[in-house]
């Protein structure tokens, strides 16, 4: 068998006495559109920024194509491009600028950097806002513009956290289509979201993550065993509903 895009042993997080990670095993193939799925404080963000680099795990190791994140940085960080949920962009540059910059910091020539730069904007929709200030840019086209510069130096392996929230569904079908056009040449992605529908409409590959653990992962088919996909990752994290009969006044319309 090939070797994984993404490779994930043993790896642990904690804060204080939280143990936010604790010691999750995963491995994605290589041209794999991967989910990450899980109730809010599951573990999802911690991990992915664990794997990028963004994060010291505390125990564990992270091999994409077979490159130690923590062991050799600069090797791995080369074939990787990263959009964190929280995206920092350069607020006082257009958007062209922005997405020339960052390939040249990671570095294209500058005519190279330019040429890219302008076909992303072009696939992204972005080509009419090429001008103007990221400042000015709404939700959706911020989030595109950081995937621009995510991708520009041409990466391997992606890594998204929530990539669609916040988009309006124009933008968000733009991104899509992106990322299926990338894990089509052979390229992987791996993103975390809490938004069931999404992942099972596109990702392959499913990885559901409760309390810091991985509580199933593989193919979608595999992971959804015959049920959808939301009621399968239902039936593995639990119900989270709280005490509801404490709560007999809800609802009511008494005068």
């Amino acid at each position: 068998m090939s070797e994984p895009a993404i490779a994930v042993r043993g790896l642990r997080k904690s804060f204080g006495a939280k143990e936010a990670v604790a010691g999750i095993d995963l491995e994605i193939a290589a041209g794999s559109l991967a989910g990450l799925v899980g109730p809010n404080g599951a573990g999802k963000t911690t991990s992915l920024s664990m794997m990028t680099g963004l994060l010291r795990p505390d125990a564990g190791q992270i091999l994409i194509n077979g490159l130690d994140v923590w062991a050799d940085p600069r090797a791995a960080k080369a074939v990787i491009g990263v959009v964190p949920d929280q995206a920092s962009l350069f607020e006082r540059l257009s958007g062209a600028e922005m997405l020339e910059y960052a390939g040249r910091l990671r570095g294209l020539p500058a005519g190279e950097a330019r040429s890219r730069a302008a076909q992303l904007l072009g696939l992204l929709d972005l080509a009419a806002d090429a001008k103007r200030l990221v400042a000015d840019y709404s939700t959706g086209m911020r989030k595109k513009a950081a995937l621009g510069c995510a991708l520009i130096h041409n990466p391997s392996v992606l890594f998204l956290d929530e990539p669609l929230e916040g988009v309006d569904p124009i933008s968000g079908d733009v991104i899509r289509r992106l990322l299926t056009r990338y894990t089509g040449s052979g390229s992987t992605v791996l993103f975390s979201s809490h938004v069931i529908e999404l992942v099972e409409q596109i990702c392959d590959h499913v990885c559901v993550i409760d309390k810091g653990r991985i509580a199933a992962t593989g193919s979608t088919g595999q992971v959804r065993g015959g049920k959808t996909l939301q009621q399968a990752f239902i039936d593995l994290v639990g119900p989270r509903a709280g005490d509801e009969e404490g709560l007999t006044w809800l609802g009511s319309s008494s005068s």
